[in-house]
Order: C-alpha cells, then structure tokens, then sequence
C-alpha cells in the first residue's frame, strides 16, 4: 500500500494544464476496491478519508491508494474508462491492475502509471 503524506504532490491542474487520472483505493477495513477519477487524486482520496456525508466510501474507511493511472486531457475518456473497469465486476480484474508489472493493452492501453505511487 502506498502512504501519502500531506505535501508530498503537486496539483496538477497548477501546473496550466487538467489531466484526468483514475485511482484506485482499497479499504483493508471492509476489503473492498473503490475506482475513480479525478484532476487531483490526492485531494480526492483525502476527501474519501474525511468528508463528513453518509457515502459508499464514507462507510469503509480508511481506503489506502494502491495505485493512480495518467489517464486523458478529456474528461468523457476517464469517465469512460473509470465505467469499464467498474464494469468488469471483478476482483481479480482490478487487483491485476494494481499489480507492478500490469501493462495496460485494449480498452484501458491509453493508461499510463504514475510511478512515485507504485507499491
């Protein structure tokens, strides 16, 4: 699992440009994967972490980050992707994307690991 400290990432939307990135959490609490998407997915798996509302991530906390894909400029691509590996309705599915070694090929091949979250 890969800890985050605060300060330790950049914004990337700070830089002049959006990127969307899909990440994936795991709560070892419930045992459960939660898959999203967001312009800042550090900011986002903290608010998986602390916001105050009665969510599916609010119930199984706390959700560590095991791994964030670079994935489109375009919103619409990291919607679409974030659904297709939702989809899939597999545990094994997603822990393979976790994995180190994963090359993404076919629908998820724009997908690209940020390397500083890798385990």
């Amino acid at each position: 699992m890969v800890q985050v400290q605060e300060g330790e990432h950049q914004n990337p939307a700070k830089a002049g440009f959006f990127m969307y990135f899909i990440y994936i959490l795991y709560s070892p609490k419930a045992d459960k994967h939660y898959i999203g998407y967001s312009i800042d997915p550090f900011r986002r798996i903290e608010q998986h972490n602390t916001t105050d509302s009665n969510t599916f991530t609010s119930k199984f906390r706390p959700w560590q980050l095991r791994t964030i894909f670079k994935c489109s400029e375009h919103e619409v691509d990291a919607i679409q992707i974030e659904r297709f590996i939702k989809s899939q309705k597999s545990r094994k599915f997603i822990e393979k994307l976790c994995q180190e070694d994963f090359v993404p090929d076919g629908k998820l091949a724009r997908l690209v690991r940020v390397p500083h979250v890798q385990d």
